[in-house]
């Protein structure tokens, strides 16, 4: 029982870590998973599983992909995937917490997961914009190409190794979070 409890809250975290890089490929491959059923879904997430839903995921996948080797564009993305990333993250954590009651679920899905995927786009945003100012936004492309990797293998491997993941992710949310705060105090002083 605890086990499947684990294993949950570690899939619903990793997932939700993979829509800090992208909105969308997390929801594509969680939907694909879900409609073959590699991917247990809880109670009220079977629309996941749909058709329409892997075919809006993936047309959204292509345009968000697209969208971020846009120079300017990408940066003006970053606002607007902010909060979508922790809907996101929010939903597909939820939607992983197989077995929960409903309470609990939404609680662990506001905190760990929107939690989670908003702190990790928080980092990606922060490093395009530091891109943009020391590579006057040539470098962009290149930190698209890694979140895209990112997002896409993150995503497969929090299928498969869910708990591993879960501790790489949380490790990463502690190091971006130390950052934030570490140049925050500075830029304050």
């Amino acid at each position: 029982m605890i086990s499947t409890y684990l294993i949950s809250v570690s899939l619903g975290v990793s997932l939700a870590a993979c829509c800090g890089f992208r909105v969308f490929i997390p929801l594509l491959i969680a939907s694909v998973a879900a409609k073959f059923g590699w991917l247990q879904v809880s109670s009220g997430f079977e629309w996941l599983g749909t058709i329409p839903a892997i075919i809006s995921f993936a047309l959204a996948s292509i345009l968000e992909i697209a969208a971020y080797y846009i120079p300017v564009v990408d940066n003006f993305l970053d606002t607007l995937t902010t909060p979508s990333s922790v809907v996101a993250g929010t939903v597909i954590a939820a939607s992983a917490f197989v077995d929960f009651d409903p309470s609990l679920k939404w609680t662990l899905a506001i905190i760990a997961g929107g939690g989670t995927a908003g702190i990790i786009q928080a980092g990606t945003g922060l490093l395009r914009i530091g891109s943009t100012k020391f590579t006057a936004g040539l470098g962009n492309s290149a930190l698209a190409t890694t979140e895209n990797f990112l997002s896409l293998f993150g995503t497969v491997c929090a299928l498969v190794i869910p708990v591993l993941m879960a501790l790489l992710f949380v490790a990463a949310v502690i190091g971006i979070a130390y950052l934030i705060t570490t140049k925050t105090k500075k830029a304050v002083s």
